[in-house]
């Protein structure tokens, strides 16, 4: 069996450290930075103004360190954040959702002014002292029922406000807030309100209905004695417009039988007025001397008696018939 000489023993401990000390360098110097973030590095605890990029990179090992920082939405999350209400009640809040984003941009100077745990110093302290001045000026039903929907808001804008000053380039785009845990006794009693409330939701929304329902009925009421008031009055209307028409009718009837009797009227007077005036013309004496004698002529009468002796025409005849009337009278 072959000898194997010193030499070639250290030769391959060398070769072998050479190999080991290169992937060693190789291990602790490359380095991944993942899609939405980027990279910075220190030396020394010195923050250096390199930043990288999405990919892999070289860094000198034991010497230099680096941290990605995530510049696209995060989320982060505050639990069980106490809560003293102004009645001195302790409530806590389960978890707490701050959705914010830092422009990549201001990595560098966010990171040298509050270290690259900014959010922890900038969001989450910050959530634990603004949430503790809203429950201090409020009780606990204000906070737990009333002014509940408004906390979200009022952490967002308090958060912005700040970040503005301290940290341009670090947005909140959104705070969300669950609900707080309370005394299980004081929870106990809310519940039983709530309960109670929704009866009373009930009972209103009920009589709503039956408000709506009885106004509903007035409404069709009045629109169904509308609808007979109008019918009444057309109708009405109706029969007055047939009598004025029959009235109409009967004046018209009147004035035409009036100015009928009034033309034959009229034509009367016109006839008996130019039969004045042929009369006039006409009734000369010698014509009533004539029309006198054709008038006796035709109503002669004989009259007899022992104290008529002779018949008498005329004027004689006249006195006589007289005077024998008067006679036999006697």
């Amino acid at each position: 069996m072959p000898l194997i000489s010193y030499g070639s023993i250290l030769e391959h401990a060398l070769i072998g450290g050479v190999l080991t000390f290169v992937f060693l360098i190789s291990n602790y110097s490359m380095h991944r930075i993942e899609e939405g973030h980027v990279g910075i590095y220190f030396r020394g605890g010195a923050l250096l103004p390199t930043m990288s990029y999405p990919g892999y990179h070289m860094m000198i090992p034991l010497i230099t360190s680096y941290k990605s920082v995530q510049v696209t939405l995060q989320t982060d999350e505050i639990t069980n954040v106490p809560c003293g209400t102004s009645g001195g009640v302790m409530i806590y809040f389960d978890r707490i959702e701050v959705v914010n984003h830092l422009n990549v941009n201001s990595v560098m100077d966010i990171v040298r002014n509050y270290t690259a745990d900014y959010d922890k110093t900038l969001i989450f302290n910050k959530i634990h002292h603004e949430l503790n001045q809203f429950c201090s000026i409020h009780n606990l039903h204000e906070v737990y029922i009333d002014l509940f929907d408004q906390i979200d808001e009022n952490l967002k804008q308090a958060l912005q406000r700040d970040l503005l000053e301290m940290a341009p380039g670090l947005t909140i785009q959104a705070v969300r807030v669950t609900k707080p845990k309370i005394p299980e006794p004081i929870r106990k009693n809310y519940e039983l309100m709530e309960g109670e409330k929704t009866k009373l939701l009930i009972s209103i929304e009920h009589q709503k209905v039956v408000e709506k329902d009885a106004e509903t009925d007035r409404k069709r009421a009045i629109i169904e004695a509308e609808k007979e008031s109008q019918v009444a009055k057309i109708q009405n209307d109706q029969k007055v417009m047939e009598k004025e028409s029959l009235q109409r009718i009967s004046q018209i009837e009147d004035e035409m039988h009036l100015a009928r009797e009034r033309a034959l009227a009229d034509a009367e007077f016109y006839k008996m007025t130019q039969q004045a005036q042929v009369n006039k013309q006409l009734f000369t004496k010698e014509f009533l001397e004539i029309k006198k004698y054709e008038s006796l002529a035709k109503n002669t009468k004989i009259y007899f008696g022992s104290n008529i002796p002779q018949t008498f025409l005329g004027e004689v005849c006249e006195k006589s018939v007289v005077s024998a009337s008067q006679d036999t009278s006697n």
